[in-house]
């Protein structure tokens, strides 16, 4: 299943009116090629930036005003739908991690809006609460800047960690996602709605700014 649901907004990705200071981002080598979805019981891969875990932010003049994701290569998703399927046929209880990955499944292709918190609608910030919400039972924060607060910050990302990019002026961070292993993540793009996407997109390891752990047992 190829994720190609384009929804295309002129708004940011959650709820925001803060104004920050940015530093200047770092240019890196875009990659080429988008990986399949594989998910490893124990995937830790080490993803940094200058800005990586501080409460640093760049030159507002390198940024918009308005979050404008980019369209991305289409993503293979067919591993992520076997496994749900997998998890649906199952019979005993299901782990943590299962939760999560029938949850995000469940939220595939819904459109993006700004400040929306459904499957009619739903931004980045609100994505991440609400499968945390209802397949652990955590409650997040409703904004991303909230979300950046709390938890452990972590440069080894684990399955479940939440990840953040600095998108736009005056927010920071401006995007929220969810790490799913080799260097993939979920998220509620402002132009395709929920989709994975890579890490290694030079885009998004440009705006990379850090990473926190919410729920340890979900890397096991």
């Amino acid at each position: 299943m190829t994720v190609l649901f384009f929804v295309y907004l002129l708004t940011g990705c959650s709820p925001s009116t803060s104004t920050q200071r940015y530093n200047k981002p770092v240019s890196n080598t875009r990659q080429k090629e988008s990986p399949v979805i594989r998910f490893t019981s124990n995937d830790e891969t080490e993803h940094k930036s200058a800005t990586a875990g501080k409460d640093v932010y760049r030159d507002p003049g390198n940024l918009p005003s308005k979050e404008n994701l980019p369209v991305d290569p289409a993503i293979t998703t067919t591993e992520f739908v076997k496994k749900y399927d997998k998890i649906k046929k199952l019979s005993r209880a299901l782990t943590p991690r299962e939760k999560v990955l029938f949850e995000i499944v469940h939220y595939l292709d819904t459109p993006y809006k700004y400040g929306g918190e459904s499957r009619k609608g739903i931004d980045c910030s609100a994505f991440t609460q609400n499968v945390y919400q209802k397949s652990l039972g955590i409650k997040l924060p409703r904004t991303a800047r909230q979300q950046y607060k709390i938890g452990r910050k972590v440069s080894r990302l684990k399955f479940g960690d939440l990840v953040y990019f600095d998108t736009q002026r005056g927010v920071f961070p401006g995007h929220v996602g969810i790490y799913l292993g080799d260097s993939l993540f979920a998220h509620a793009s402002s132009s395709q709605g929920v989709t994975v996407s890579s890490l290694t997109a030079k885009y998004y390891k440009d705006h990379f700014v850090g990473a926190n752990r919410i729920n340890k047992t979900l890397g096991n």
